[in-house]
């Protein structure tokens, strides 16, 4: 606790210097981010293939890839992010101006993720430095052979007055949550995101929880039969190849019409063998579960008796490696807890409909997912979606790609999270806003001061109504 506060003072003694607030310093940090993993490409994918198996093409998609493009972007277009935009005013205001200056917050805590423990911990770090912040990066301890490579390395290459990295278990999570923060970004899960957010209301900070949810895909029958090998690989993708299904973007279930939920599951079955094989334990295309905790959980959801009839496709388990196979499961209970808690693993159940348009209902009467996707060509579908539904992002035709663009928001709603990042919605995440007007000293209004009359009332309405028609009055010298 002791080293701790010391971090802190420093970081804060560092801030107030202003050393941060410079656009030649956010460059410099930017600058070293790129060349970090220019450098460390190698021993990135080593520290990833330790701690989530993850191959190092899928490695370079969602981890050094990210950051890299994230950090390029951010360096091309931070001055013109940080300078301060004209405001308008109303007429009746002349003669003043206004702007809108965005300013740093202060001295961030960064909470990174284990299931993405470089992209998810980094691309944060990346918007908090462009916005001028000093920086707690505090990387998940599930994760720990990429947290201890962060914590060695990333000194190297930024400021360790500026940016430090803390590691530790829950003990260090929760001393660093005692501690005033000017601005908290947090990812995990739901559960933990409340506790970061009760312990940020005891300082009123400012946090973004980027948590997750049960985000479900919808099969529409308009895009059957003639897209379904497509349909098949995008939905196989985005359940099993990305960190085998421990992403918070992951498809969480899948909702079909019951006459074609057969074809699927075949269809399905065959794209997981095309990508994994016969044998998925064997394949190096698949990410392995994180830990015993997460395993034995997903071995509960899965052994469950009223669940474990419902499985079609895989199902296969090796508790000595923690192995789960790639399993597909048709209309488990509604009220079990597959259906009722985020997976966060290689399970995907399937929900049959008979009519596909009750997917709305269906989604919107449970908690606001992360996202949404949709495979359909019928526009009054797509509507409905859009206005009947709500969720942190909605994607048609294709999975997880909402993610890559750096020109859209990405965050959730609801019990998926609140704040959001990306590209310059980073920024602004990690600024506040400051609001700036200048007035000169003539003409007065006297109108806004008392004593109060008729006039003036009137005078006032005008204002409101019409900005020029108050200044005009004003000007004519009108008098009751």
């Amino acid at each position: 606790m002791e080293g701790l506060e010391g971090a802190l003072a420093e970081l804060r003694d560092t801030f107030k210097s202003g050393r941060t607030r410079s656009v030649e310093w956010r460059k410099s940090q930017l600058r070293g981010m790129i060349q970090f993993v220019q450098d460390n490409e190698e021993g990135i994918f080593k520290s990833l293939d330790q701690d989530v198996g993850k191959h190092p093409v899928e490695a370079y998609r969602d981890e050094v890839g990210v950051v890299a493009k994230s950090a390029k972007l951010s360096l091309s277009c931070v001055e013109k992010w940080m300078a301060p935009k004209k405001g308008d005013l109303p007429l009746v205001f002349f003669p003043a101006s206004a702007q809108v200056m965005p300013e740093p917050f202060g001295v961030v805590l960064i909470m990174g993720s284990w299931n993405f423990p470089i992209s998810l911990t980094l691309d944060p770090l990346i918007a908090a430095i462009s916005a001028g912040n000093a920086v707690v990066l505090k990387p998940s301890e599930l994760s720990p052979t990429c947290s201890s490579f962060l914590a060695e390395n990333i000194p190297k290459y930024l400021d360790p007055k500026s940016i430090k990295v803390i590691e530790g278990g829950i003990d260090v999570c929760e001393q660093l949550l005692q501690q005033n923060w000017d601005k908290i970004f947090f990812t995990g899960s739901q559960r933990v995101g409340r506790i970061v957010m009760a312990a940020a209301a005891q300082h009123l900070t400012p946090v973004t929880l980027e948590l997750g949810g049960k985000s479900p895909a919808i099969l529409d029958r308009s895009s059957i039969p003639t897209n379904m090998k497509v349909i098949a690989k995008r939905i196989v993708g985005a359940k099993w190849g990305s960190c085998s299904g421990q992403a918070c973007i992951a498809i969480d279930y899948l909702l079909v019409e019951e006459r074609f939920a057969s074809d699927l599951i075949d269809l399905l079955a065959k794209t997981i063998k095309q990508f994994y094989g016969e044998n998925p334990r064997e394949s190096k295309s698949l990410c392995k579960i994180v830990n015993k905790n997460n395993f034995k959980r997903l071995l509960d959801l899965l052994k469950d008796p009223l669940v474990e009839a419902s499985v079609v496709y895989g199902g296969s388990v090796d508790e000595e490696k923690m192995y789960i196979e790639p399993t597909i499961l048709l209309n488990p209970p509604l009220d079990s807890q597959i259906m009722t808690e985020e997976i966060f693993g290689p399970l995907l159940p399937i929900i049959t409909l008979d009519d596909i348009y009750e997917s709305i209902d269906f989604i919107s009467s449970r908690p606001k997912p992360l996202a949404i996707y949709a495979f359909t060509r019928d526009e009054t579908f797509k509507k409905q979606i859009l206005s009947k539904t709500s969720s942190g992002s909605v994607t048609f035709n294709d999975t997880l790609l909402q993610f890559l663009c750096d020109s859209l928001p990405f965050g959730g709603v609801g019990q998926s999270g609140f704040g959001r990042y990306h590209g310059k919605y980073s920024f602004d995440t990690f600024s506040h806003e400051k609001a700036i007007l200048q007035r000169g000293f003539f003409p007065e209004l006297e109108p806004r001061y008392p004593p109060w009359n008729s006039f003036k009332l009137h005078f006032i309405k005008l204002a409101y109504a019409f900005n020029y028609i108050g200044l005009i009055l004003l000007l004519l010298g009108l008098k009751k």
